[in-house]
């Protein structure tokens, strides 16, 4: 089992969120489309060639986000983490992969 943390703009949470429970990322026995989120504000500067989605090069941009946890089976973390960059918005995506160990 592992756990899938990303940052997300609040306007696509909930579409990047219906596109990994559609392959069966948050699903834990008799229960799917689990999910836990926390608001806060992410920070960035888009520096180089980036093409940023939100904000203009060489300037610091303050965005209201939110932390997104879900569970994932084994059998198919590296589809979630494609379906993740696929279905975000921004042209890096911050997210986390945590192996987690069951008792």
């Amino acid at each position: 089992m592992y756990k899938l943390n990303f940052f997300v703009p609040s306007e696509d949470k909930e579409r990047v969120k219906e596109a990994l429970f559609a392959i069966g990322v948050g699903k834990y026995e008799n229960y799917e489309c689990c999910s836990f989120e926390t608001l806060g504000t992410g920070q960035f500067k888009p520096v180089n060639k980036a093409n940023p989605y939100i904000g203009e090069l060489d300037k610091t941009e303050y965005v209201e986000e939110y932390k997104v946890e879900m569970i994932c089976s084994a059998e198919i973390i590296k589809e979630a983490v494609k379906v993740l960059k696929g279905s975000h918005p921004y042209e890096e995506v911050a997210y986390e992969v945590f192996r987690m160990e069951e008792f």
